[in-house]
């Protein structure tokens, strides 16, 4: 289980280990690309409906913008925190995903090769949107007075896929 926050932190951090780890190769390989002023405007539009997209998905209801909003507000509260709650530092750590970071690395590689040395960059598409999400359920948090978390958790078998939520004030260690 890990908190909801931590989670988009850290799609954050896989997202640029990624790209650190693919643009020696591509730039490497392809060389250095040519700069032109025309392609910041359309850079800068897709950066922004990508942090548009990320405010809909956490503030609105609706199953067809993909809302979160709902399973935020239906959260169920954990029966046992203190037994059941990772450290901070845990949290941290269970939410990196090495997969996700090896997926991402390798469609960068593929698209830096493959269309040109620009491409490599195409995971940075998911930071304004995980950017916006951890911010936003940040400060729901502090609004509603919890801590969100998901996962699976063992002692509580019909919160399967549910968020969770605990009192910021449980102490952890860590």
């Amino acid at each position: 289980m890990v908190r909801y926050v931590h989670h988009q932190l850290a799609a954050i951090v896989e997202v640029g280990v990624a790209v650190a780890v693919t643009a020696p190769v591509v730039l490497g390989v392809r060389g250095l690309p040519q700069a032109e002023s025309r392609n910041v405007l359309p850079l800068l539009c897709i950066l922004g409906a990508s942090a548009l997209f990320g405010l809909m998905a956490v503030s609105t209801r609706s199953r067809w913008l993909i809302g979160e909003k709902r399973d935020f507000e239906s959260a169920v509260p954990l029966t046992d925190p203190e037994a059941i709650l990772p450290t901070p530092r845990e949290s941290m750590r269970r939410s990196f995903a090495g997969p996700f970071v090896v997926f991402v690395a390798l469609v960068s590689l593929v698209f830096g090769l493959l269309w040109g040395p620009w491409a490599f960059g195409w995971a940075l598409f998911f930071v304004p949107d995980r950017i916006v999400k951890g911010v936003y359920v940040f400060f729901w948090e502090r609004r509603n007075g919890v801590l969100l978390w998901y996962g699976k958790v063992e002692q509580q078998p019909l919160s399967k896929g549910q968020f969770l939520y605990s009192s910021p004030r449980i102490a952890t260690p860590g």
